[in-house]
């Protein structure tokens, strides 16, 4: 085998065993990776300086252990982020048919909703949103579903002391639902979706006129939670709910 090659199965063996998730934290040594890559020790040593130095594992300064880097991380989020806006328009476009009503894909920007991208049917009256537009997080369902695995003192950072009964129930029903908290006459229900590590990434969420949706929103939502656990799974994350 070409030495290059060697090394590089080398170096993706060592990503692949530090991306157990028994391993963790806590991370793995020179010893053991041997091991279990069953490699030279010294090959292997040269292997994880050369990831470290380009950020794809790190070595914690007290146990010596290596442990996957923040490049990692950081490639992974960016191909979720490609895969949810890839798998996201064919399901937001089959909510809209099944709706009527405008579906949006949301996620947090500090302590803003926004809206990363938006259907709607071909009617003249239904509920405004757009890609790129920003939105608060208490008043939405999309806003109130998107901080819902936050600490409380990290909530009442970003303002929502008082929205912490509505986002708390989030966790028990796997939605929320809103009723003209951000605009009169407008309901909106939103469901999470969850990434790799288990975190919330982004929201679904329906919009409508409280006259023509509100008998159909908490069906609504819990159609949005399995539209949302699929986008979880596209994404490599699991579902919150089984949908």
């Amino acid at each position: 085998m070409n030495p290059g090659t060697a090394a590089l199965i080398r170096g993706l063996e060592v990503l692949d065993r530090l991306g157990d998730p028994q391993v963790g934290r806590h991370g793995l040594g020179v010893v053991r990776l041997s091991e279990l890559v069953d490699g030279d020790k010294s090959q292997l040593s040269r292997t994880l300086k050369t990831l470290d130095e380009h950020g794809y594992v790190e070595r914690d300064p007290d146990t010596l252990a290596y442990r996957l880097g923040w490049r990692v991380f950081g490639l992974a989020a960016r191909a979720a982020d490609a895969r949810l806006l890839d798998a996201a328009g064919p399901i937001l476009r089959g909510l809209v048919e099944a709706f009527g009503e405008s579906v949006h894909l949301s996620v947090r920007q500090g302590d803003m909703v926004l809206t990363l991208l938006s259907e709607s049917p071909p009617s003249t009256l239904h509920a405004p949103g757009r890609a790129g537009g920003l939105t608060p997080l208490g008043t939405t369902s999309a806003g109130r579903v998107l901080v819902a695995d936050l600490a409380p003192d990290e909530l009442d950072s970003l303002g929502l002391s008082d929205a912490r009964p509505a986002i708390a129930a989030v966790a028990v029903q796997g939605f929320a639902i809103v009723r003209e908290a951000f605009e009169p006459g407008l309901v909106a229900a939103a469901a999470p979706i969850r990434g790799m590590s288990g975190a919330i990434v982004a929201a679904l969420n329906v919009s409508a006129p409280r006259f023509r949706f509100d008998d159909r929103l908490e069906e609504s939502a819990r159609r949005l939670v399995v539209a949302a656990n699929q986008l979880s799974v596209a994404v490599g994350g699991r579902p919150w709910l089984d949908g």
